[in-house]
């Protein structure tokens, strides 16, 4: 097992950068998720480590050894791609010894670590089986299993989970975590989905246009986002974000006005007529009618009147999608299983004004929360 220090990564293809001044360090033995929009520059990053992309510039590092000019098969990583990429003519034993048979490994210690490793994947019973005679999940076991089988330095998966169902996914993401638990081997996921970013991770990576956006803890990042992007990429409903006009002691959104906090004020400073994005999550939004003192302490709070526009229900909680009237803003609304209004009511809603972000609405950087 190894570390990863990625120093001042670049990746161009022709006129595009893809990666632009990637750096940071994964200690041995944590689980690292890249999270992003397509196109951020994630899985890029992921094949640089691999060996599959050669960096245009920049250190890399897998261990004290640095690995920009040593191939692929000598990197001794194990990466996990979406479509599987098994053996269709060999069976399930076959396919995940075949990285050690390639190794020359002894008979006798490949046929204990394809035993061990189909044990700890609960594929022992299907080793005879062809990867057609195989569910989804259970060809991506076969997958992760050839990779584990290798006891590389380094796992990598790239988006290993996306062409399973939703159940399955939920399933085999558990299983995943358990099994880095057992093995602590250094593993680098790459997602999309920032539902795995968050379970996952001991710490992510959020990406966007090739450069890195924010590194931390799901719950900080959650917290504390560094900018708008970050913060309405993780969570789910996504932060609301409200477009506002400073008026000299409130914010105007959407023709409505909404208190600006003393903290606010004397933070930031406004000038009237400077404007914003307002930052508030789903989660931060109460119903008139709702209890509001959910963390038992008196909250500074704002209203607004939204029109509903469609209701979500989800057994637990209803999700309610909401407009400003006379405006194009809308929010998301986390309330209640038993509260269903219906399209075209017009709600009374309470905002946590303690729990408010604020945003520079030309760069989307963070001034306050």
């Amino acid at each position: 097992m190894a570390s990863v220090r990625l120093e001042s990564i670049k990746r161009r293809f022709n006129n595009v950068t893809a990666i632009e001044d990637i750096s940071f360090e994964i200690p041995d033995g944590e689980f690292w998720v890249l999270v992003g929009p397509s196109g951020c520059g994630k899985s890029t990053i992921l094949r640089s480590i691999a060996g599959l992309e050669t960096v245009t510039s920049g250190k890399l590092y897998i261990g004290d050894r640095q690995v920009n000019n040593i191939p692929a098969r000598q990197r001794d990583v194990a990466m996990v791609f979406q479509n599987y990429a098994l053996y269709p003519h060999m069976t399930v034993a076959q396919n995940i010894a075949f990285g050690l048979q390639m190794r020359k490994i002894d008979a006798k210690v490949i046929q204990e670590r394809v035993m061990t490793v189909a044990r700890s994947l609960s594929l022992e019973h299907l080793l005879d089986r062809k990867p057609k005679q195989l569910s989804g999940g259970q060809q991506q076991r076969v997958a992760l299993g050839r990779a584990i089988a290798r006891e590389p330095q380094v796992f990598l998966l790239d988006e290993p989970l996306s062409n399973l169902d939703a159940q399955l996914r939920d399933d085999t993401r558990a299983e995943l975590k358990q099994l880095h638990q057992e093995l602590e081997i250094t593993t680098v996921y790459v997602t999309h989905d920032q539902v795995e970013a968050m379970t996952l991770a001991d710490k992510i990576v959020v990406l966007n246009w090739g450069r890195i956006q924010q590194i931390g803890e799901p719950q900080t990042i959650y917290s504390q986002p560094a900018n708008r992007m970050v913060a309405t990429f993780l969570g789910n409903p996504p932060m609301n974000i409200l477009p506002a006009k400073f008026t000299g002691d409130s914010f105007d959104v959407g023709g409505q006005v909404l208190p600006c906090p003393d903290s606010v004020r004397e933070s930031l400073r406004p000038a009237p007529g400077q404007s914003f994005d307002l930052g508030i999550r789903p989660e931060d939004i109460y119903l008139n009618e709702q209890e509001r003192h959910r963390e038992h302490r008196e909250q500074e709070m704002g209203e607004l009147v939204v029109e509903v526009k469609v209701v979500e229900p989800l057994g637990r909680e209803t999700l309610i999608r909401g407009g400003l009237p006379d405006s194009s803003v809308m929010l998301n609304i986390q309330t209640g299983a038993n509260v269903r209004p219906h399209s075209g009511d017009r709600l009374s809603l309470k905002l946590d004004l303690d729990k408010l972000f604020v945003f520079d609405s030309a760069t989307g950087d963070k001034l306050y929360c």
